[in-house]
């Protein structure tokens, strides 16, 4: 198969166009060519009045190794590379241990499938909730403002990817197209097929609802075990059992007092297991504070958005709701930059912990909802948040999170109504009292305050400078009627549980597998799935070689 790219066609082009594409690409007949599949579809947008689509193709000719030669110093015609997923290993009828993964969102998810798929019967642990009972908890939250700490946004199967905008793409490299395993994968338990060609596939939470259903059946099916209101509190270790005289896990309790042996545990707790992080502490498994954002949830009709990105050719299918990502440095030394856009989604209530306040955005496949909304953060830095009193206190950055939720929840109202402000009134130094346009979607309530009280001084006064310069980019977009919700605090894991970059196994602890957002390894439902794959077969080929 020949893999052909940057073919570019008019965004109103007729089917039969792409094939006429590829015969005029490669200078070839009809009757020379035997198929093609579409294996990604993007578009340029920046001239609105002329968007075009971007194809890559893999294409099967009867004439592809002379076309390979052929087109061998053009970039754009090239080998089509196997894709296809390859288990690195078979777990043996008498397997003597069982695998335990602690978490059962995209990370934990695909640890649990890709184990249970090589017959390694991976016994999975979840904090929270099965996802059904764990959706109506989260929208009784947003309802009637009772918080279940341990069933929310945060906890609780599927992770916090459930109640998000779904989106499947990412920038980490992945050499061995773990991407496509994920993908196919998805799509095997229900996910539109066209998540494995758009450049920017999403899914939405009610479709990821009936998807983790599915694969959580499949993997029961292969002998794997899942276990709901799970939570582990504490490890246990053979002291200096391991390797290079490291600690070596043997099993964990839970907060039921049941005790699991193990030497084989994958940890994929996300980024909101603060009392997960203390006992790593307590324990002394090597942790480092990492870099993180914090800002508020802006909100425009999506419609200003769509206008500003498509022009004339707002509402065509297949753009569907526009999109954005924006970045600025600002002359402070900060840079504050757009994050997880939900086009035509609601900001929603992500908090879990009582008298804490916390903001997050979620979109339905659809993107119908009348908003477009998308976190506007400021960097933070270790330094920002070091404990003075301790230096070498790594988890100072949850106390710096809870101290803004504290602050959002008090102007709130401390009944879990979010703070709000209008951009105008935000970037003139005044109290908003009514929304104008643009009707804030935040569930349950908001409340019309100063949002300078918030955050720092410094990250109060970058998002100032930013919002203007977002202007420029897309019209509209510091209007006066947008609005700001406060706070977004969960942009990612304050510490990384830092591991070895080979056998992905904790730098002190043998047998404990740090993974996905929680460690510090992912950003997101596709990387946190990638990042699952590979702590798989790293834990596999670890026990296969104890044998």
């Amino acid at each position: 198969m020949l893999r052909l790219t940057n073919i570019q066609l008019p965004l109103d082009h007729e089917e039969a166009d792409l094939k006429l594409a590829i015969l005029d690409t490669l200078s070839i007949s009809d009757d020379q060519l035997i198929d093609f599949t579409v294996h990604k579809r993007g578009y340029d947008a920046r001239k609105k009045a002329k968007i075009v689509l971007i194809y890559t193709l893999d294409v099967d000719t009867c004439l592809n190794e002379e076309l390979l030669e052929k087109f061998a110093k053009d970039s754009q015609v090239k080998v089509s590379p196997d894709m296809s997923y390859n288990f690195v290993a078979q777990a043996p009828e008498d397997l003597s241990q069982r695998p335990v993964v602690i978490g059962f969102g995209p990370c934990g998810l695909f640890i649990g499938l890709v184990l249970a798929q090589m017959g390694f019967k991976p016994i999975i642990l979840e904090r929270g909730k099965e996802v059904r009972q764990r959706t109506k908890d989260t929208f009784g939250f947003w309802r009637k403002k009772i918080l279940n700490t341990e069933s929310n946004v945060q906890f609780g199967e599927g992770g916090a990817g459930t109640f998000s905008d779904g989106k499947l793409y990412s920038q980490v490299k992945d050499k061995k197209h773990y991407s496509r395993k994920v993908l196919h994968e998805f799509v095997d338990a229900g996910a539109p097929e066209e998540i494995l060609f758009v450049s920017k596939p999403h899914i939405g939470t009610f479709k990821l609802v009936t998807m983790i259903e599915q694969m959580r059946a499949k993997i029961i099916a292969l002998g794997g075990e899942i276990r709901f209101e799970q939570r582990v509190d504490e490890f246990h270790f053979d002291e200096e059992q391991g390797t290079d005289g490291h600690k070596r896990i043997n099993g964990l309790t839970l907060a039921s007092g049941e005790r699991i042996d193990t030497n084989y545990v994958a940890l994929a707790v996300g980024h909101s297991a603060r009392d997960t992080f203390e006992m790593l502490v307590k324990n002394k498994v090597s942790v480092k504070a990492k870099p993180f954002s914090v800002g508020f949830r802006i909100e425009h009709e999506q419609s200003v958005i769509d206008d500003a990105r498509f022009g004339d050719n707002a509402g065509n299918e297949i753009l569907g709701a526009a999109d954005y990502k924006l970045v600025h440095h600002c002359n402070n030394g900060r840079s504050v930059y757009s994050f997880c856009m939900c086009p035509g989604g609601t900001v929603v209530a992500a908090a879990s912990e009582e008298g804490r306040l916390v903001t997050n955005g979620m979109s339905q496949y659809s993107r119908h909802e009348r908003n477009a909304n998308s976190a506007i953060v400021v960097g933070i830095e270790p330094s920002d948040f070091a404990n003075k009193d301790d230096p070498s206190d790594v988890l100072s950055g949850i106390e710096f999170q809870r101290r803004l939720e504290e602050t959002a929840f008090k102007l709130g109202g401390e009944n879990y109504d979010a703070p709000v402000q209008l951009v105008g009134d935000f970037l003139a130094g005044r109290k908003s009292g009514e929304h104008g346009e643009v009707s804030p979607s935040y569930k349950p309530g908001v409340k019309y305050c100063d949002l300078s009280e918030t955050l720092p001084d410094y990250a109060i006064a970058a998002i100032r400078e930013a919002l203007p310069a977002f202007e420029r980019k897309i019209k509209g977009f510091s209007m006066n009627d947008a609005t700001l919700t406060a706070v977004e605090t969960r942009t990612s894991s304050t510490i990384q549980i830092t591991r070895d970059r080979e056998s992905l196994q904790s730098i002190n602890v043998e047998g404990l597998y740090p993974a996905g957002e929680g460690a510090g390894y992912a950003g997101g439902i596709l990387s946190a799935g990638i990042d699952g794959i590979k702590v798989a077969e790293a834990m596999a080929l670890a026990m296969m070689a104890k044998r």
